[in-house]
């Protein structure tokens, strides 16, 4: 979850640590220098806020519509596409009422919900995005055991699986007492300095672990669509469908831009995690808020790839747009017979021709 990087709201000078505040909270920093303008912009949480709501609830929206996005393979999305949604849905809200207020004034137990939400939001996103470069791994490199693998009831149980882990990950929290009030970004977060081994756990397991087996997905998915068309040049039989290029090129701009989003408050963490005495002072607060604020800015980009991207869903999001105008077709309107995308619009398999392509054949 959005992690706090630097003693500068926690300890006074001379190292006391001290409790963040609460009401008032967030004027000054313990030092008593009046905190800048531009800590928390109001017009940056607003546009987050509402970007997330509108485009993911056009992402479940249009799966739920359209019959061909209504598969195993989208199932991820939509849960991915919930990840982002509910984080906008309470902890933003909370965020604004604490810029009015200057500082916290919703009590402990609303400050512990929303910062359990936004761990519950941001770790079940990390998971989502695995399990989708997974899917992909196995519906492009292993498309003959594709159907074995993830069927519509197995994607069901892996989408399950996913947020049972992702609650069991959040339980240590409550243990070590990492959730409390950063008056620098008006949010109830995760506080690194609680505990430096967790913190470096949390980085480890919650963000490299993660990213390592993705690389790993989208590295393999890479050589073989190198290899596949190498191939198509001699072997007209053999080659991938621009649809399922397409589709994983999709899917690995969400990985890309995921992990641009929360490299900067990963990389703080881990260094203060490491060595918490001399680092943490050393985190000017304008880098921590920048990236915090860039990780909030993930949870709304999602939606606007699959639109850019993918031409299945784009041609959804007009509908349902379109329908917001002209409620009497609201429900009647449901897309019929869209051009197929990979996984993004159908589940088939990953190449033309009778000879699948397998990532570990030559």
């Amino acid at each position: 979850m959005p992690e706090n990087g630097s003693f500068a709201n926690c300890c006074e000078p001379g190292g006391r640590p001290v409790r963040p505040g609460w009401s008032g909270a967030g004027s000054t920093r313990p030092s008593g220098i009046p905190r800048p303008p531009w800590v928390a912009p109001l017009s940056t949480v607003l546009i987050v806020t509402t970007v997330d709501v509108v485009g993911n609830l056009l992402v479940i929206l249009s799966v739920l519509r359209n019959r061909k996005l209504r598969n195993a393979g989208n199932l991820f999305l939509v849960s991915l596409a919930l990840a982002d949604l509910v984080v906008a849905l309470y902890p933003y809200p909370l965020i604004l009422v604490a810029i009015f207020h200057n500082g916290w004034a919703l009590g402990e137990a609303h400050c512990k919900a929303s910062a359990f939400v936004m761990g519950l939001s941001v770790i079940g996103s990390v998971f989502n995005i695995t399990a989708i470069a997974i899917n992909r791994y196995c519906y492009i490199c292993h498309s003959v055991a594709y159907h074995r693998l993830c069927g519509y009831w197995h994607a069901s149980l892996y989408i399950g699986l996913i947020w049972l882990l992702t609650l069991v990950a959040l339980m240590p929290n409550f243990f070590v007492g990492s959730l409390e009030y950063d008056p620098r970004i008006y949010s109830c977060t995760f506080i690194q300095t609680a505990s430096a081994w967790y913190t470096a756990a949390v980085v480890v397991i919650h963000f490299l672990l993660p990213i390592t087996v993705v690389t790993f997905c989208y590295l393999r998915i890479w050589v073989l669509v190198f290899r596949a068309r190498r191939k198509a040049k001699s072997e007209s039989k053999l080659r991938l469908k621009p649809s399922d290029v397409r589709s994983f090129l999709t899917m690995f701009a969400v990985f890309v831009i995921f992990a641009i989003c929360w490299a900067p408050l990963n990389c703080i963490g881990l260094a203060v995690a490491i060595n918490p005495e001399e680092m943490a002072p050393q985190v000017p607060e304008g880098l921590f808020v920048t990236s915090y604020f860039l990780a909030y800015f993930n949870s709304c980009l999602n939606a606007i790839i699959y639109g850019l991207l993918n031409q299945n869903f784009r041609r959804e999001y007009k509908r349902i747009l379109s329908a917001l105008w002209n409620p009497l077709h609201c429900f009647s309107d449901v897309s019929k017979g869209s051009h197929t995308e990979g996984p993004l619009s159908q589940a088939s398999p990953a190449v033309h021709g009778t000879h699948p392509v397998q990532a570990d054949s030559q």
